[in-house]
Parts: structure tokens; C-alpha cells; sequence
């Protein structure tokens, strides 16, 4: 069961469904009937991405650290087990330290469904309250996004199927 990489976290009566969907080639058919074409988005520049961004900001986080940059990552890939990341920046400019929040997705989700860019997005917001992946930060994510942990499963679902 190598092919479930991604499902290493899972109970072993998942894995073995997800298992034998693969084994009866209908994991494909599975999730395009879960999410059927219209579920693609038109979120496709880095501008497009960074108001999406902030307009989930501003509905669940609006007194959070505002966020400076957002932007698709051509060079985050699947097998750095990243799919999205934050980071502080510190830079000094003249005497002052200067701190931005910025915020990269990888860039495979120009072409995967909405809800599953929406989940990875509301992942890395979290991170601007709670740093670990605690009961906190999970407790936030499904605050923004009730489905979340569904998506996460389906997001590996669709990485499953891509191998």
C-alpha cells in the first residue's frame, strides 16, 4: 500500500476503501462525481489569490496580523510535503525592524476544485494565530471552514489519485 502515501494518517478501514477504489479504477470517477467540473475556480494569478486570501481574512480574522503577500509557488512540490506555507519575514529597513506575513500556495491548485484551495488557504491563516498544528489550530480551521477535515481527506484523495 505504498500508493497511500498520503493516507498514512488514516485508519486501516479507510485506507483498504480507498484501496479497493483504486483497485476497481473508480477513485477518479469517486471524486469527480464529489467535485464535477464546475468546482474549478477562476483563481488563477497571484492578484486573484491574495483577494481571495484577504477576503477570508476578513470574514473569520479581520484582527489578526494583516498578511502582505500572497502568492502561487511554481517550485513547492507534493513531495516536500508542502502544499502551502506562511512565513514571517523580518527584514531591517533604516533603524527599524520590519516584520511581513506572507503566505505561498503551490501553484497545483490553480487546477484542482475551490474548496480544496479554500482549505489549504484557511490552513495557512491559522498559522497566523496558532504556530503548531494543536487542538487550537484545528479548532480555527474548522471555525473558517466547518468541512475541514473532509477536504483535507479529499485533498489527499486527489494526491492519492495523481500518484
Amino acid at each position: 500500500m505504498a500508493a497511500l502515501r498520503y493516507l498514512s494518517g488514516y485508519g486501516p478501514d479507510l485506507r483498504n476503501q480507498v484501496q479497493q477504489l483504486i483497485e476497481a479504477n473508480k477513485l477518479g470517477t469517486w471524486l469527480e462525481q464529489r467535485y464535477p467540473p464546475a468546482a474549478l475556480h477562476l483563481i488563477q494569478s497571484d492578484a486573484a489569490l491574495y483577494d481571495y486570501t484577504q477576503r477570508l481574512k476578513q470574514q473569520h480574522m479581520r484582527s489578526s496580523v494583516p498578511v502582505s503577500k500572497v502568492y502561487f509557488d511554481t517550485r513547492m512540490h507534493v513531495i516536500d510535503n508542502a502544499l502551502g506555507q506562511h512565513q514571517f519575514v523580518s527584514r531591517v529597513q533604516g533603524g527599524k525592524l520590519k516584520r511581513k506575513n506572507e503566505i505561498k500556495v503551490s501553484a497545483l491548485f490553480k487546477t484542482l476544485p475551490e474548496p480544496l484551495l479554500r482549505m489549504v488557504v484557511v490552513h495557512e491563516l491559522a498559522h497566523l494565530r496558532e504556530k503548531e498544528h494543536n487542538k487550537a489550530f484545528y479548532q480555527l480551521c474548522q471555525h473558517m471552514e466547518p468541512d475541514y477535515h473532509q477536504l483535507e481527506l479529499d485533498l489527499r484523495l486527489f494526491l492519492t489519485l495523481r500518484g
